[in-house]
């Protein structure tokens, strides 16, 4: 210890750091300034770290570009909405009660085949224009709509010209003669309507939608999923108030689908859908709505004659859609078992009710099996081999 020139080992280490003193015993020091020396401090870190993210030429992640598409996309779909609140309470409670008038006499079966449409949890009364969605289509797919022919569903009542149709001309949401389709949707409690655009091809824009009875929502961009029905997140969030009224047209109408989901529907709920359709909307035919049920002799001149009788939609099969049924071969009519086992089997084993696809599968399993006819005329004890 004397060698080095330190008295006491205390002295030694305390010239080995030097920045021990200035730590403990200077309590005026610069907060910014690192407890190791002059370099870095809080300040300086922020300011390496500025500098770092300014010199970089980092591309954004994946996530802030979605967010920013989701954010563009948002606002081009606020562009195509416009809303007002046109009806006051009062007058709410005079359309609902023509509103369950209509619904009423639905039940009673007063309108015409094609006005009502039902669904669980929602019910569809089309006037003055009806036409072929969903499950109704011949052919699936978007472009495959089409108008019922003319007459087929009722006139729009007067009470929607009067209380609905004219305000909103009044307020030059709409033209006046624009409306020649009134659609009214009655909604039950957990009732939705699955993501769908309005099909352009019959209809011409805007899209004008009023709502009664209690508040909703409309999403827009959302995706359904179903057993269980699942939503996924919606590009845009719109709340509907009672009496309000909502236009469609541009981005909004043409270019992203629009839904009600369950969860928004807490309480009964009514919308009356007003548009008109396109001169060149295409219709089904008078001869395909039924052509299988009408009697002979049932000309296309009776069913456009003001004497018409009801065309009954035939009904639809409750049996359940067999998944297998897609990979099965096809039975022609030359192939049928009654048609081909005759010529096969002997003529003891010939059976003339074969008819059942069932059977015919079962006997090629059986056959090939089967001991042959004992000589003396009596049948052989049938014996089902199996395969390993």
């Amino acid at each position: 210890m004397a060698g080095s020139g330190y008295k006491d080992l205390r002295e030694k280490l305390k010239s080995m750091m030097p920045y021990r003193d200035n730590y403990k015993g200077n309590s005026l020091r610069d907060p910014t300034e690192s407890p190791y020396g002059a370099v870095g401090g809080v300040a300086a870190a922020a300011e390496r770290k500025r500098k770092y993210h300014e010199d970089s030429d980092s591309e954004p992640s994946d996530y802030e570009e979605e967010q920013q598409q989701e954010e563009e996309e948002a606002r081009k779909v606020k562009s195509g909405i416009r809303q007002l609140r046109l009806f006051s309470p009062d007058e709410c409670a005079k359309i609902e009660a023509r509103i369950e008038d209509v619904v009423s006499r639905a039940e009673k079966g007063l309108y015409k085949e094609h006005t009502v449409d039902r669904a669980p949890l929602r019910n569809k009364y089309f006037f003055g224009e009806g036409y072929t969605y969903g499950s109704q289509l011949q052919r699936r797919g978007p472009g495959q709509e089409r108008l019922y022919p003319q007459g087929e569903v009722d006139a729009i009542p007067e009470w929607v010209h009067d209380l609905v149709i004219q305000k909103l001309v009044e307020h030059r949401v709409i033209p006046e003669g624009f409306v020649n389709s009134a659609v009214i949707n009655d909604y039950q409690p957990g009732g939705c309507i699955v993501s769908h655009v309005d099909p352009i091809h019959i209809f011409e824009r805007p899209i004008v939608s009023v709502s009664f009875f209690s508040d909703s929502a409309l999403c827009f961009g959302c995706k359904f999923q179903f057993k269980p029905i699942r939503v996924s997140e919606p590009v845009l969030f719109l709340p509907v108030r009672r009496g309000s009224v909502t236009v469609l047209s541009g981005y909004a109408a043409d270019e992203i689908t629009h839904c009600i989901r369950p969860q928004d529907i807490k309480e009964r709920r009514a919308v009356i859908i007003l548009r008109k359709t396109r001169l060149d909307a295409p219709r089904l035919e008078t001869k395909s709505l039924s052509s299988s049920v009408l009697p002979p002799g049932y000309t296309s001149d009776r069913l456009s004659g003001s004497n018409r009788d009801q065309i009954l939609k035939p009904k639809r099969s409750h049996r359940k859609a067999d998944p297998d049924a897609a990979h099965r071969p096809r039975i022609l009519e030359m192939d049928k078992e009654e048609n081909r086992r005759s010529v096969l089997l002997p003529k003891h084993r010939r059976r003339s009710n074969f008819s059942s696809e069932n059977y015919w599968r079962r006997s090629y399993e059986y056959t090939e099996d089967y001991d042959e006819e004992e000589e003396d005329g009596s049948p052989a004890r049938k014996v089902k081999m199996r395969r390993h």
